[in-house]
């Protein structure tokens, strides 16, 4: 079953970007670049090091660094159910 962006911001998650420096297979002195961007629980990072794993198993080009950032887009303070209506006129 697919989960909603704003159902997995209400559970915690915040959106994670990282950028993965890996190696050219045939050519080792060439570092490029891979931009991997989800939504992920902190400070666990379940779906980043998942990806990680994925990566090393199954892609030739061994990585050289991983930097990532992590930012929660709603804060359990920002969001509120309102169950309510006033009318004006």
């Amino acid at each position: 079953m697919h989960t909603s962006e704003t159902e997995l911001m209400l559970k915690g998650y915040g959106l994670t970007t990282a950028e993965l420096y890996y190696r050219m297979p045939d050519y080792r002195n060439v570092l490029n670049s891979f931009v991997w961007q989800d939504y992920d629980l902190a400070p666990d990072y379940p779906q980043l090091f998942g990806f990680i794993e994925f990566w090393q198993a199954k892609i030739e080009g061994p990585l050289h660094s991983v930097r990532f950032t992590h930012r929660k887009l709603i804060a359990p303070g920002e969001w509120r159910n309102v169950v309510g209506e006033f009318r004006l006129h």
